[in-house]
């Protein structure tokens, strides 16, 4: 069990929270939530003992062991991927080195005899003999292939490499599990195996993800950060926020009574206090009045951008035609023979591990990129807008505010036209005369996204444009898209997202010629891809 008392954390003279009072229990799954910048990942920390609060402290049990999601995806590049898993248990590794130290050498004393007992005994005793196998287990469910689990670290993709990292921080049953952005980088199947293996798991595991199937699939409470305060709420991340929702809703109904009674209560005063027959009965309704206080809404730290597309026209029965598209990315065919028809309003999800095959079909249908064989048409009245993958090109080198950048693409260069632009997307105030090249990963998606809305188009393409977004502005790009009435083709991991969207799935399959396509919504895919 992890208890916290009191704690609360300042940097540099602000409060980040305060009084903070927590008991994670063994057997539950707790999902951290709140707006960027709000600190979750900084309550890890804190839970981790890497940072210490400003006040209060962080107790677990003596026989408890926490292990930690690391970030750092070229710390273990000098050892093997079974070495790496199995130092999640740093005792049973330290005792694995000095055995095969002890083993080695050629002057083998008695001493030294009696210390490998101990130790052998040692090791049986934290199951060490299977510590293989169990290592086996978790890099298979993550989708690490076998042939890979004695290669060096080095020789693995950063994929690969958080797939190794997050079962590293799940070998050897730790009995409390810190884990920050755990599906960030995972594929569908390693993500679900995550879930079964998390609602599952007999000790207590606390996430950080802006995955919200993930956080309703695997948490059995809601860890709230808001407010400058952190509080924990019985529930999955849907139960939260619809609670929260209803919350909000009453202390607005109340306070519409509240304010109506007021006006009753003013209008009486007005009418009747000159009145000398009324006036004792005025002052009383003084006194209700003066009693009667609005409870304020809390000036909460979550911000919703809007997110909205009109197409400047309609398009009409034909959309899209792609016919044999064949394309070969670094040695690697990730399209082939691919062909497929786009109706009118269908909102089109590309799923699968084949991420290159998504990219490439993305960039080929904007124009970006040739296929090696195959062709596609665009029907006539069609207009297409585009989210690359890689938005790197947009930013580098330019030397503008936000406001110029946006200006680039903007129909009407007016700085008020702009800024309206900018404010649906967060970026208020001073804000807008930040320099476009200093901007998170979050902040240039949100960039992104405006020049897209400037275009009208009624076709658009987006890649992983979930990629660094807060669940705010997920939620809100959720929403704004279901909404659009045009195509839409993205590519996407985020289960919750595609759930939502899409009206017809297709899997590019790398090394399998043409792709799977099915009308319905991602869990029908799901369905009928298991029961093929």
């Amino acid at each position: 069990m992890l208890t916290v008392s009191d704690v609360s954390l300042q940097f540099a003279g602000s409060t980040l929270y305060k009084h903070v009072d927590l008991t994670f229990k063994p057997g539950n799954c707790y999902g951290i939530i709140g707006a960027n910048g709000a600190g979750k990942s900084t309550l890890l920390r804190i839970l981790s003992g890497e940072l210490e609060p400003t006040t209060g402290e962080i107790a677990m049990g003596k026989d408890d062991r926490m292990s930690v999601l690391e970030q750092d995806h070229f710390k273990y590049d000098a050892y093997s991927v079974m070495d790496t898993v199995i130092m999640g248990n740093p005792r049973l590794y330290q005792i694995i080195c000095e055995k095969n130290a002890l083993y080695a050498k050629e002057d083998f004393t008695e001493a030294d005899g009696e210390r490998a007992a101990e130790l052998e005994g040692e090791f049986a005793e934290m199951n060490g003999w299977d510590a293989e196998t169990e290592a086996d287990q978790l890099l298979n469910g993550l989708g690490i292939p076998m042939e890979l689990h004695y290669a060096d670290m080095s020789a693995l993709d950063g994929r690969q490499k958080v797939k190794v990292l997050l079962a590293k921080a799940l070998f050897g049953q730790p009995t409390i599990v810190l884990l920050d952005e755990l599906t960030n980088g995972l594929d569908i199947d390693a993500i679900n195996w995550l879930e079964e293996f998390l609602i599952e798991y007999p000790y207590t595991t606390i996430v950080v993800s802006h995955d919200r199937h993930f956080l309703n699939a695997v948490c059995s409470y809601t860890v709230d950060i808001d407010y400058n305060k952190v509080q924990m709420y019985a529930g999955n991340y849907d139960f939260w926020y619809e609670s929260s929702r209803l919350i909000q809703q009453l202390i607005r109904n109340q306070n519409k009574k509240k304010e109506e009674k007021i006006r009753d209560l003013q209008d009486f005063i007005r009418r009747f206090s000159a009145n000398k027959s009324k006036s004792r009965q005025a002052t009383s309704r003084k006194k209700i009045l003066d009693s009667i206080q609005i409870e304020e809404m809390p000036a909460s730290s979550r911000r919703y951008p809007f997110v909205g597309f009109t197409p400047d026209r309609e398009a009409g029965k034909d959309i899209l035609f792609v016919e044999g598209l064949t394309k070969t990315v670094d040695g690697v065919k990730v399209l082939d023979n691919v062909s497929f028809t786009v109706n009118h309003g269908d909102k089109i999800a590309l799923v699968g591990e084949n991420e290159a095959g998504n990219t490439a079909l993305l960039r080929i249908l904007a124009g970006e990129l040739e296929p090696d064989s195959g062709s596609y048409k665009w029907g006539v009245s069609t207009s297409q807008s585009y989210f690359p993958l890689d938005n790197s090109a947009y930013f580098e080198g330019f030397e503008g505010d936000l406001v110029e950048w946006l200006r680039q693409y903007s129909p009407d260069p007016t700085e008020t036209y702009l800024r309206g632009f900018l404010g649906r997307m967060l970026f208020s105030g001073d804000e807008v005369y930040k320099p476009a090249r200093v901007l998170s990963g979050g902040e240039k998606v949100r960039c992104m996204l405006s020049r897209m809305m400037m275009t009208g188009a009624n076709v658009l393409l987006l890649d992983q444009p979930t990629n660094h977004l807060d669940l705010e502005s997920i939620q809100a790009l959720d929403d704004g898209l279901a909404a659009f009435p045009g195509n839409l083709i993205f590519a996407s991991h985020d289960h919750q997202f595609i759930d939502d969207i899409a009206t017809r799935i297709i899997e590019l399959r790398a090394g399998t010629p043409g792709c799977l396509d099915r009308t319905g919504n991602y869990e029908e895919f799901l369905e009928w891809k298991a029961n093929r």
